[in-house]
């Protein structure tokens, strides 16, 4: 969940990653065998160690048992220059043969995954990478593992060279909170923004919401548009997702309005610059106030004031840059994907000029 106070806002432990809801034994629901993968997209880690993998290609979210459940108190230190390189060389490959698309950290063991692709196009094979003792990178074997997969119904389509590119926009950021994955995407309906709450133990999953939000920079409501990235959060002790856009409105949904079928308006809370695709965001603490690290395409790393966020009204009109303040991290550049590592670190994928880092840097 993403990768959540006194007052306003409930404590750090409801954050996506270390949610209270994870039922002790969960696993025990997930069955052994080869876990079936079309692609490998976004990551969100839930109960006892199960890793979920967005399947855009396979219109489905993976569970799959990682077995990863050794506690550790405090994240290890890591430093690996030319990730890229070293998870091409575990596949066999070269580094201009693969795409990293997302990473994630267990909040058990602090082990670092990343799902890969092998490969470039739709026909890539998707590879689940993770961190291991003494630095040294792993596959997480996909054979014979306990899975469980959950089947998506009326996602974007699919079929064909054309439609490829729309299908994996079909799920572009997950999360885990309160015994279920909640799933951002287009569908194929009209209103094609979609939201959806799916219970785990998977059984089925429901159609979802359809999102409507004003985009100030574009003067206008907006249903088409997908989430780029959100994370489950509580404001005035009320459950909702925090939701960023492309140009960049920052969107509260009241999560209790997610129901099948149902259109949601959320409430634009802030515009934080056109021309930017935002890629990862998190809450944390840091001397005792709340904030919001959040990695953008084109407008760096922004550290947003998480305080109050009841407060801003909803922005109605057209309009630039305003509403929930936010500061710019000069000392983060080239962050291609951040996540939260432990209460003092995030772990960052940096893009250098001779490929990618991937290494744990202080939280600002």
């Amino acid at each position: 969940m993403r990768k959540t106070h006194l007052s306003c806002l409930a404590l750090l432990s409801a954050i996506t990653l270390a949610s209270p809801a994870f039922a002790a034994g969960a696993a025990d629901s997930l069955k052994a065998g080869k876990a079936e993968l079309r692609s490998a997209g976004r990551l969100a880690f839930g109960p006892d160690g199960v890793l979920f993998v967005g399947d855009s290609l396979g219109a489905s979210i993976v569970a799959l048992d990682t077995g990863d459940t050794t506690p550790a108190a405090q994240a290890a230190a890591i430093d690996m220059t030319g990730i890229d390189g070293k998870v091409a060389g575990l596949l066999g490959t070269t580094a201009d043969k693969i795409l990293i698309n997302a990473i994630a950290v267990n909040p058990i063991s602090k082990n670092a995954y990343i799902s890969v692709s092998r490969g470039r196009g739709p026909d890539a094979t998707p590879v689940i990478v993770r961190t291991a003792a003494g630095g040294k990178l792993e596959m997480l074997s996909l054979d014979n593992i306990k899975n469980a997969r959950v089947s998506l119904p009326n996602t974007v389509a699919g079929e064909g060279n054309a439609d490829q590119r729309k299908r994996m926009d079909a799920i572009t950021d997950i999360a885990f909170t309160n015994g279920k994955v909640v799933v951002a995407g287009l569908s194929n309906e009209e209103f094609s923004s979609n939201l959806r709450m799916i219970s785990y133990p998977f059984t089925s999953a429901e159609r979802g919401a359809s999102a409507e939000i004003f985009h100030g920079s574009h003067g206008g409501f907006e249903t088409n548009s997908p989430i780029r990235t959100f994370m489950t959060y509580k404001i005035n002790g009320e459950d909702v997702v925090l939701a960023a856009y492309t140009c960049t409105p920052l969107v509260v949904f009241k999560s209790a309005d997610l129901k099948p079928g149902n259109k949601v308006k959320g409430k634009t809370i802030a515009e934080l610059g056109a021309g930017n695709r935002p890629l990862d965001m998190f809450a944390y603490k840091k001397n005792g106030a709340d904030y919001i690290l959040m990695n953008n395409s084109s407008r760096g790393v922004m550290k947003i004031s998480a305080a109050k966020l009841e407060s801003y009204p909803a922005i109605t009109k057209p309009t630039d840059i305003t509403g929930v303040p936010y500061e710019t991290v000069k000392s983060l550049n080239g962050i291609e994907h951040i996540v939260a590592l432990d209460d003092t670190h995030a772990l960052a994928l940096v893009k250098t000029s001779a490929g990618q880092d991937l290494k744990s840097v202080a939280l600002p």
